[in-house]
Formats: C-alpha cells, sequence, structure tokens
C-alpha cells in the first residue's frame, strides 16, 4: 500500500472531531489548516450562496486563484470530494 492510500485509511481510524483535530494539527501547519478550512468555506459559498468569485475572494481572503480552483473541483465529476463533505455537513 502506498502513503497516500495509508494516509486515507489513518483519517478512517478516527473516532471523533477531537481525534480529527489532535491528527490534523500533529500533520499540518496551521497556515495549512487554514488552507484547507478556507477552501472548504470557498467550497460552501460557492455551493450555497453562488457569490460571484471575486467576492468569495474578498470574503474569505482567498485569491481569485484559489476560488477558481475550487470551482473547478466543485463542477467537475472526478471525485466528487466536496460535494460529498458538503451534502454531509448539511444534513
Amino acid at each position: 500500500m502506498d502513503n497516500e492510500k495509508k494516509l486515507y485509511r489513518a483519517f478512517l481510524t478516527l473516532k471523533s472531531t477531537k481525534e480529527v483535530e489532535n491528527f490534523l494539527k500533529d500533520l499540518c501547519t496551521a497556515a495549512e489548516l487554514r488552507d484547507f478550512a478556507d477552501r472548504l468555506e470557498i467550497a460552501r459559498l460557492l455551493a450555497c450562496e453562488e457569490l460571484p468569485y471575486r467576492e468569495i475572494a474578498e470574503k474569505t481572503g482567498a485569491s481569485l486563484t484559489t476560488v477558481t480552483r475550487v470551482a473547478k473541483f466543485l463542477k467537475s465529476r472526478s471525485n466528487n470530494g466536496y460535494k460529498i463533505v458538503l451534502k454531509r455537513l448539511n444534513k
């Protein structure tokens, strides 16, 4: 099993929000965590509020390039990761 698959499986072993938080804080820098959180918020804004890209960039402090990249993944049919997470968070 390659290292990426091991990482994905590691997340599946975690049983609580606190465990995920602790693992991510060990794994990532504070800036990386902020970037991940910003991307998820960008995805939410794109999917739920349908704001213009420039307004989302201003609201989140992310670059227009990042907003465009997140939008591309939301529109893509390849991974659907953002779509799955947003759907499950809205339940």
